[in-house]
């Protein structure tokens, strides 16, 4: 790896020089399970003595590294009360592959930047968290993709949480000098672009400009080597104006909301019809085989997930009414009310990203299980759907 010279001091390759007119901004692309790096930030603040340290962390993701009762504040219900259980648990996933590489590396994922923040506080500098709220980024990254890509991600997140292969020697080495999480994503490029240009190339411009817009003469900016070429590219342009649309969250497209409709209309009228042409009798029959197609699968998910006997009775009761409004899902209520009769404990939220690499662990973790309820559910409540409508359609044509 080759040296960087700058006034006094010379850097590894991983720190760059940015122009910005008078102001001396040394960017340090880090690896965030790495000691190399926790060593790097420490030596570029210490010798520096900046007027400000910029983080690739929002407030969340700060308070998440920096604060051990975190957990005590999480408020679970309102999380699934604003629909952000899925985008929680996608959080979960990608924080637990991090820490499965930290572990094997002997370093606690994102350590680079609390030695930053702690370098800072040392020095004197203020510390400045440039990125965008993780919530944001979630539900811009979950809104963008589509079902069957977000069945892909969960599908290779979860292939790689449960791979017990110990990584060797060589690429041990090459993760001590590189983001393990960019690389993933960079992986994924192809296959999931809409979900690499949320999390890789947004992110890029927000740092970028977040980063010029940080006041000192002397700046250090901390970002997972990932980010760094994107930054160096979006550097010289001005993209402030486009801050706005990066921080919100994308309505949902007005043609999902008519599809959204749809399905409950056309059941609804398929079974009012059906009394039409055959009778009372015909549309109560329909209308209880809809009750327990849905029902069933659902307390059948509920049921695998070893929740409560009151979730279970839940899922059964609130299933079919879910599948007739889009507004929310069998998963939500059913989660909602798992959470109210078995709330998970603190030491369950502090050992999730350990829990789910066992598949154990899963049916243990009271916050895990809370998961599996969401997504088996749901899952039943949407197979329940199928069958359900595909009958009552059938018996209207038939």
């Amino acid at each position: 790896m080759n040296d960087t010279v700058f006034p006094g001091q010379t850097y590894p390759s991983d720190v760059h020089l940015l122009a910005d007119g008078e102001r001396t901004v040394l960017l340090i692309g880090t690896a965030h399970v790495s000691q190399l790096s926790v060593d790097l930030v420490t030596r570029v603040i210490t010798a520096e003595q900046p007027d400000g340290v910029c983080l690739e962390l929002d407030e969340r993701r700060y308070q998440a590294l920096t604060d051990p009762r975190r957990w005590q504040r999480l408020d679970l219900k309102t999380i699934i009360k604003k629909k952000q259980l899925s985008t929680l648990l996608i959080s979960l996933l990608m924080a637990s592959y991090q820490r499965r590489l930290g572990d094997q590396l002997g370093v606690t994922p994102g350590a680079e930047l609390v030695a930053a923040a702690r370098s800072a506080e040392t020095t004197g500098a203020q510390v400045f968290l440039c990125d965008r709220d993780i919530r944001i980024t979630m539900r811009r990254a979950w809104k963008s993709t589509s079902f069957f890509r977000k069945m892909t991600l969960l599908s290779s997140l979860l292939v790689s949480l449960f791979d017990t292969e110990k990584i060797d020697e060589k690429r041990l080495e090459e993760l001590k000098h590189h983001d393990s999480l960019g690389e993933l994503m960079a992986e994924l490029g192809d296959s999931l672009p809409e979900l690499k240009r949320v999390l890789i190339d947004e992110r890029d411009i927000y740092l970028a400009e977040k980063i010029k817009q940080t006041s000192g003469s002397r700046i250090v900016a901390v970002v997972g080597a990932g980010h760094v070429p994107g930054i160096k590219r979006c550097w010289p342009l001005d993209q402030q104006g486009r801050m706005t649309e990066l921080s919100t969250i994308p309505p949902v497209s007005p043609t999902w909301k008519v599809v959204g409709w749809l399905i409950p209309i056309l059941i609804l009228t398929a079974i009012g019809l059906i009394g039409y042409r055959h009778g009372a009798q015909a549309a109560g029959d329909n209308i209880i085989y809809w009750i327990l197609a849905n029902g069933i699968p659902s307390a059948i998910g509920a049921l695998i997930a070893l929740a409560h006997p009151a979730t279970t009775l839940s899922a059964f009761a609130a299933a079919p009414l879910t599948s007739l409004t889009p507004v929310i899902g069998a998963g939500y209520v059913t989660a909602f009310v798992q959470v109210m009769v078995r709330p998970p404990v603190v030491r369950e939220f502090e050992t999730v990203t350990t829990d789910m690499a066992s598949l154990f662990g899963w049916w243990r973790n009271k916050l895990l299980r809370v998961f599996l309820v969401f997504l088996l559910t749901g899952l039943g409540s949407a197979v329940g759907t199928y069958i359900g409508g595909y009958e009552i359609l059938k018996n209207l044509t038939g």
